[in-house]
């Protein structure tokens, strides 16, 4: 299911071209104006915009949309007889128009296209991404495609960036990419974590020092910026950086140069600079933990990864990777996630994010034999995973682990939920879009029945195209 978002000044036009998307089973999002519009970008793959608004047009809208985001397709209305506005449209880069008013089909089927074509595009974001880093990359959601377009545009650009997010996000994947797609890709990569070395001894490792600069100076060092000379450096938990060496690292982003502990000279070094911290750093440093000249230093582009729970669409791909990659560590073939495991990881909160994700799965994978269906036995209460310990609870007994005879379950285990829930149940644990997946699905068999599966009178009865059929068929693997 797709986003599309709809805008026209006209509510009749906004109705009608909502029933072509809404029929060809998209969400839709609507919009009377192209101010309005941009206020509601997030998370869109497809704008479709009337040309003739008042105070920004669409030709206006598109220029605009371009600035923000520039791999979003947009579709384009016009009256009959605008061949002119038409070939504006496509010269500003407008993915296609159709002519007012026009043919259900004809819309449909545009949109489709339109989709597919964004859909490729960002399957080929992600397998770029993956090939720069050399690992899989899981980014189907809204959120992480955008987050991919945007390390896109700015890794080549030779700049400081700065990587926020929750612990456990995938800031250090983030951090590679911007490394691995960018002009210094042939350099080295040096990362440095700013929390795992002793204050006294950070400046050392950082900028160098010469021998007899301390005690047990024995030999001089090149640091860290030497290292990554040529290249890019990524400074991880940058919060934790001790207040007292920040004025040299403000000196390297500003001048260039590091002058080595117990050296006399300064020396130029042709770094990049990528920090990361799950820290408010403007709040640090309104508290005087952090220098503000620092902050605006590295912060000359802020990348924000978003927490597992804000795109909890990745979930069933990222568990079905991290099973793949650990029982391949673990010496097995073949493990499954059931249906009903996965629903459950997919209520949980992740406080952890995708380190925690990935921690649960291994555990899982561990205690599994090969070929193995892995059910929700054991995984906890997903719900309330903050006050339940359940949650990373190593999987016990169930359908598919076995306990050795003798072997008594923890006093704090909860029980086994049982095999079949009630209907209740079931459907509690589903999203929204699943059910309405599982609605759409009985309501296209139920059709297909009554017509005795002729698609076209199918398609006809249900109002919409045959290829629109067909493609929901194949949706559903139901043809």
């Amino acid at each position: 299911m797709a986003r599309v978002l709809l805008v026209d000044d006209d509510p009749a036009m906004l109705f009608a071209t909502r029933a072509v998307v809404r029929a060809s089973g998209h969400e839709t999002v609507q919009a009377q104006s192209g101010a309005e519009a941009l206020q509601k970008l997030e998370g869109v793959d497809l704008v479709v915009t009337d040309f003739a608004m008042p105070k920004m047009d669409g030709i206006e809208l598109l220029e605009a949309i371009r600035q923000r985001e520039p791999g979003l397709p947009v579709l384009l209305l016009t009256a009959h007889g605008s061949e002119k506005v038409a070939v504006r449209a496509i010269k500003a880069g407008a993915y296609d128009y159709v002519t007012k008013p026009f043919d259900v089909d004809e819309l449909a089927a545009v949109v489709e296209r339109a989709l597919e074509m964004q859909s490729l595009r960002l399957r080929n974001r992600r397998l770029e991404a993956e090939k720069a880093i050399g690992k899989s990359f899981v980014a189907d959601s809204p959120s992480m495609t955008r987050l991919l377009e945007v390390v896109s545009r700015i890794a080549p650009k030779d700049i400081t960036v700065l990587v926020r997010g929750e612990t456990g996000t995938g800031k250090e994947i983030i951090s590679s990419l911007l490394h691995a797609q960018s002009r210094r890709a042939a350099g080295p990569l040096v990362r440095f974590n700013c929390a795992a070395i002793p204050a006294e001894l950070a400046d050392a490792e950082l900028f160098g020092h010469t021998k007899g600069a301390f005690t047990g100076a024995t030999q001089g060092r090149r640091g860290f910026f030497a290292e990554a000379n040529g290249g890019t450096i990524v400074l991880d938990e940058i919060g934790e950086l001790p207040l007292a060496l920040q004025p040299k690292l403000l000196r390297v982003l500003q001048e260039g140069e590091i002058q080595p502990v117990g050296a006399g000279r300064v020396e130029k070094v042709d770094v990049r600079v990528v920090a990361s911290t799950n820290r408010d750093l403007l709040g640090e440093a309104h508290l005087g933990r952090f220098r503000s000249d620092l902050y605006y230093r590295l912060a000359v582009l802020e990348v924000v990864v978003p927490p597992l729970r804000e795109h909890r669409e990745d979930i069933p791909g990222l568990a079905a990777e991290f099973a793949r990659r650990h029982a391949q560590r673990f010496g097995l073939e073949r493990v499954t996630l059931s249906p009903e495991l996965v629903a459950k990881l997919r209520q949980a909160e992740w406080p952890g994010n995708v380190r925690q994700l990935e921690n649960t799965i291994a555990r899982l994978v561990a205690l599994a034999r090969d070929g193995d269906v892995l059910g929700p036995n054991g995984f906890g209460d997903a719900r309330r995973p903050r006050t339940s310990p359940a949650l990373l609870a190593p999987a016990v007994a169930g359908p598919t682990q076995s306990r050795d005879a003798g072997e008594s379950a923890a006093p704090d285990t909860p029980p086994a939920a049982p095999e079949r829930e009630d209907a209740a149940g079931e459907e509690e644990s589903l999203t929204l879009y699943e059910q309405l997946d599982a609605l759409e699905r009985s309501v296209i068999i139920n059709m297909l029945a009554r017509t005795r599966g002729n698609q076209s009178d199918a398609a006809r009865r249900l109002g919409m195209s045959r290829t629109t059929l067909i493609d929901r068929l194949k949706k559903h693997r139901l043809g």
